[in-house]
């Protein structure tokens, strides 16, 4: 027998529409035959993925099959057909291995049944007898005969929405170990993908034998079609496919069978971990099961096509399941040949999680002996970190994808390295007051005490680009507050971040607890990061704009503390002096341009238009080559003006500024409000009852009088370092330092203490009695 498809969607609609038999044709045996590819190359990575140019997805019965196993998920099948059309019109070669033949049958045949009992008992025994009908049994066979023409029917009428044929192929295993059928197998299925069409394959149900023994997955050139998935690795190697996405009814290759206590989702499995997997019963309905699934992924990863078996039922992901994983994104269990020399970023979190509870156990003094200790280390290893830093640099520069903001961002220097060094040595005599403070004691009854005390967050994710100076700051803050910390750079600065994070462990190493702290090195995307919710505690994002909006989209359920831009002002009121005008706005812009407190806006009173002042604010600009961009209102003032700006809500991150004219304090408060990010803003004004209005009214997390907007800095208010600034208005707000990176929990104290001695009938009474705290106390 030949190898049949039914060409359905690709007959012309006026066709279809009438009372015509599908076509059929005949794969002819003098087609060329393409051999299987037994040693060809899977992709090493999920990021390669996005590279897949032929990809099979098979859908298991429990993907295809409603709950109640008789008929099918129409609204989970359409998604998946959404996402595959998608990626057909993409320019891909997909193809479906599909089950639901035997559910489509059985809901087909019930009803035929129950239909056909009920005239039979109309007629013969009255009405009142028809709830008393049974349906018997249905067999497999019988219900895939009567339910593959309805299948390919959906699949056709589906398709066609997104103008794409679709051609049936019914399989058994004769068709793989007979030759001559192998061979029209395969010309038949790249026929269809030259005319882009998407075939879809299913088992022949209807006909198919029982599986023959002991001939199961025993190697690449043997393979028993007994289920879908041994169908659909037999296919992907045939077709020498790129990817093969199996969707089931669970997220992926779990440790132990899903459901069970400390069950763990694999992201990557390697051939010969498969020691380490306890598999469970199978799945609801189907004849295969999570192990059938493996070996049919192992199988299939060794002919040379990548693998990942992903939940196509949940309805959170369904609608992207397939596109997600082609692009890239941490779904699943991704199988892999190329197992990374270190550990994953699962495991990573875990023995920082384990070491960062040492670290919390620590006395305050030791932890500042670490801090101390990488001070140390700065100053005494700078020549190598700045040889580091050196190659980044030029890489940074030669690659042409950078700013010059981002550039300057990367660069490291002597007088910063000292700078940080002082840093972290007032950080470490402030971290003597942190872990374990008590911050409130209460006697709730006689012999029953109530304290609240800090404690470390958790596992801290910090995410940055460019400055690898974070990575020291963010470490010696991580150490303070008993945090464990996974840190994600950016790979412009891998070189520099890859001796600072060594020259961490090594203080760390002092007191045992080196793993604290983690660098993540591997292509980890970050949105994947974002979805590690039960391992990490919060995030914190360092960087561009983009990065921080980005990570807030991403990072659901995680909390994510920091801003997403600095759109700075500083406000030059009627009243201000020119000697202060001239150096907070110079301060404010020039400094560090690509700093987030930065100064972006210049608003001025309009009073100060063509007056000395102004004139001296805009020569210092040009003297400064900083680039002038006019707000609306100052545009019109001007009969030659700059270009205008194009937002006002821009952060140019370089020499560049907008100014903006206003009539009054408050329209400049009203105009912070409206194009500012909360982060810092400034007065410059010699009239204090102006000034205390303008730092009361301005919603903003730093508000400054006559100071530059530079000082929004950790490090300048005494934190000693800071992890970033915050714009939210709960946790923290502001430079964040030590406090910011602690949480609390309540300690109560008793002596065998019920609610029921408090009732009614009891024989206590609640005091509630607020015990006075030294200075200093510590639980």
């Amino acid at each position: 027998m030949f190898a049949r498809l039914a060409l359905y969607s690709c007959l012309p609609s006026r066709i279809r529409q009438s009372n015509v038999c599908p076509v059929t044709i005949r794969a002819f045996s003098q087609a060329k035959f393409s051999l299987p590819r037994p040693h060809g190359k899977s992709f090493a990575h999920r990021s390669e993925l996005k590279q897949a140019k032929r990809v099979v997805v098979k859908l298991g019965s429990a993907v295809v099959t409603r709950g109640d196993e008789c008929g099918l998920a129409l609204g989970r099948l359409a998604s998946i057909v959404e996402q595959v059309a998608m990626l057909q019109n993409q320019g891909r070669e997909m193809m479906i291995v599909t089950s639901g033949a035997v559910a489509f049958g059985k809901q087909r045949l019930r009803h035929e049944i129950l239909l056909s009992q009920s005239v039979r008992q109309a007629l013969h025994s009255g009405q009142n007898q028809l709830k008393d009908m049974s349906i018997p049994v249905l067999e497999a066979r019988a219900c895939a005969a009567a339910g593959q023409s309805g299948l390919m029917a959906l699949y056709e009428a589906m398709f066609t929405q997104y103008s794409i044929c679709t051609a049936q192929i019914l399989v058994t295993n004769l068709d793989f170990h007979d030759e001559q059928k192998r061979r029209n197998l395969n010309s038949t299925l790249h026929e269809l993908l030259r005319m882009n069409i998407v075939p879809i394959i299913n088992t022949n149900d209807a006909v198919v034998p029982p599986p023959v023994p002991n001939s199961d997955l025993q190697g690449v050139n043997v393979i028993s079609i007994k289920d879908n998935d041994s169908l659909a690795a037999r296919l992907a190697v045939e077709m020498k496919a790129d990817l093969l996405i199996a969707l089931s009814d669970v997220q992926g290759l779990f440790d132990s069978p899903p459901g069970t206590d400390d069950a763990k989702l694999i992201d990557i499995f390697y051939p010969g971990d498969q020691q380490s997997i306890t598999y469970g019963t199978k799945s609801r309905v189907g004849i295969g099961g999570m192990e059938a699934k493996v070996k049919a992924a192992l199988w299939a990863l060794q002919g040379g096509t990548s693998v990942v078996i992903a939940n196509g039922t949940d309805p959170k992901v369904t609608g992207h399941v397939i596109t997600d994983i082609v692009e890239g994104k941490k779904v699943g269990t991704f199988f892999s040949e190329v197992k990374p020399a270190g550990p994953t970023v699962e495991q990573q979190t875990e023995m920082a999680r384990h070491a960062g509870r040492t670290l919390a156990s620590l006395l305050p003094e030791q932890r500042g002996e670490i801090i101390c200790c990488l001070a140390e280390l700065l100053t005494e290893k700078k020549d190598e970190i700045l040889s580091a830093n050196r190659k980044d640099m030029e890489m940074a520069t030669v690659s042409g994808r950078f700013s010059q903001a981002l550039i300057n961002r990367l660069s490291l220097s002597t007088a910063k390295l000292n700078s940080l060094a002082i840093g972290l040595r007032q950080l470490a005599v402030s971290s003597r007051d942190s872990v374990g403070r008590v911050l409130r004691r209460t006697r709730v009854a006689n012999n029953l005490e109530l304290e609240q005390i800090t404690v470390p967050i958790g596992v801290l994710l910090v995410i940055f680009e460019s400055r690898p100076d974070c990575l020291p700051q963010v470490s010696a803050l991580a150490i303070a507050s008993g945090n464990a910390l996974l840190l994600k750079g950016g790979k412009e600065a891998s070189n520099t971040n890859k001796i600072l994070h060594q020259l961490t462990q090594e203080a760390l190493s002092i007191h045992g607890v080196a793993d604290a702290i983690q660098l993540v090195s591997t292509r980890e995307e970050v949105e994947d990061l974002c979805r590690l919710d039960k391992m990490i505690d919060l995030i914190i994002p360092r960087g561009s704009s983009q990065l921080v909006r980005d990570i807030q989209r991403a990072a659901k359920g995680i909390p994510v503390l920091g801003h997403s831009e600095g759109v700075c002002h500083v406000y030059i009121d009627n009243d201000a002096s020119i000697d202060k005008v001239i150096d907070v706005v110079r301060d404010s812009k020039c400094d560090y341009p690509a700093a987030c407190n930065a100064m972006e806006t210049l608003l001025m009173h309009r009073d100060l238009l063509r007056t000395p002042i102004f004139d001296q604010i805009i020569d210092m600009l040009r003297t400064e080559q900083v680039k002038i961009h006019a707000g609306p209102r100052f545009a019109s003032y001007l009969t030659f003006s700059p270009s205008e700006v194009k937002s006002l809500r821009t952060e140019y991150g370089d020499l560049e500024c907008c100014i903006e004219v206003v009539d009054s304090m408050q329209d400049a408060v009203d105009h912070i409000h409206k194009y500012g990010s909360s982060h810092t803003d400034v007065i410059v004004t010699e009239n204090e009852d102006t000034a205390e209005q303008f730092l009361q009214q301005v919603d903003s997390a730093c508000v400054f009088w006559n100071s530059s907007s530079r000082f929004a800095d950790g490090y300048r208010f005494g934190l000693g370092a800071e992890v970033g600034i915050s714009t939210a208005r709960i946790h923290a707000r502001g430079p964040v330092g030590l406090e910011g990176l602690l949480t609390t929990k309540w300690v109560l104290r008793g002596e065998g203490h019920t609610v029921a001695d408090f009732s009614e009938q009891g024989s206590m009474k609640y005091l509630h009695e607020n015990i006075p705290v030294p200075q200093g106390s510590f639980s």
